[in-house]
């Protein structure tokens, strides 16, 4: 098994003296771990860290076996955030939920290109919050578990939904949806279209909401909670105020 593509690294760690395993994340051969001979020397740490883009050269024997890699770097990558401690943040939040949530080997295109829509908000404070409700909505999606917020689940109208059912991830309009608010969970305009402005609280709200069905369908079944470095983000969110 053989391919030579662009990928993004989702993590390393240590394997061995020299070595390393990487977790890439390539858009057409979906989520895949190697080993990189030499990847612990100090030339090669700086693009494996999380958000580095490479182009890989990967073999393996068999689907079976771990395969091995050879990297070369793509661009800057996450060192033109060194000075955004909070982009960094998101940008490791991101490829735990990546990492955690797709399975290995299996090709997933949307969730690569919707990492790379967010690799590029992270250059701009004050949207990539909002980019990333909407890179775990994609994920949420390309994993068949899309929400669908195109009309009420009760009565079919378009109008004025601001609620989703936290059971089935179908929008609920306001009117139909006000007997049962407080089992609900908000549904921040920008989610509905990219010309909806972004109000206080309406990252938080994104954020519950993607967070509640990540764990419903994509973390619970695998007996896994939720990234901690996503919880680490939204603290560091909620600190500067960002939510």
């Amino acid at each position: 098994m053989e391919f030579h593509e662009e990928a993004f690294v989702l993590s390393a760690r240590a394997h061995g003296d020299t070595g390393v395993v990487v977790d890439l994340l390539t858009e057409t051969h979906g989520r895949h771990s190697a080993y990189v001979a030499g990847g612990a020397s100090r030339r090669m740490k700086p693009f494996l860290q999380p958000g580095a883009r490479v182009i890989a050269d990967y073999r393996a024997r068999t689907s079976d076996h771990l395969g091995s890699a050879r990297l070369e770097p793509v661009g800057e990558g996450p060192s033109v955030l060194f000075d955004d401690g909070l982009a960094l943040t998101g940008l490791a939040a991101a490829a735990a939920v990546a990492q955690g949530a797709l399975p290995e080997r299996e090709p997933h295109p949307g969730a690569f290109l919707a990492f790379e829509a967010l690799m590029a908000a992270f250059q701009i404070p004050s949207v990539w919050p909002a980019i990333f409700v909407r890179f775990e909505a994609g994920l949420l999606e390309d994993l068949g578990f899309g929400l669908d917020l195109s009309r009420c689940a009760v009565t079919g109208t378009m109008d004025d939904l601001i609620w989703v059912s936290p059971r089935t991830g179908r929008a609920v309009s306001r009117e139909a949806g006000a007997p049962y608010a407080d089992k609900l969970l908000k549904l921040p305009p920008f989610m509905l279209g990219a010309q909806a402005g972004l109000d206080e609280g309406d990252v938080r709200s994104g954020l519950d909401l993607t967070g509640h069905f990540l764990e419903q369908f994509v973390f619970h079944p695998q007996n896994k909670p939720i990234p901690s470095a996503r919880v680490w983000m939204i603290d560091k969110l909620a600190e500067q105020r960002r939510l």
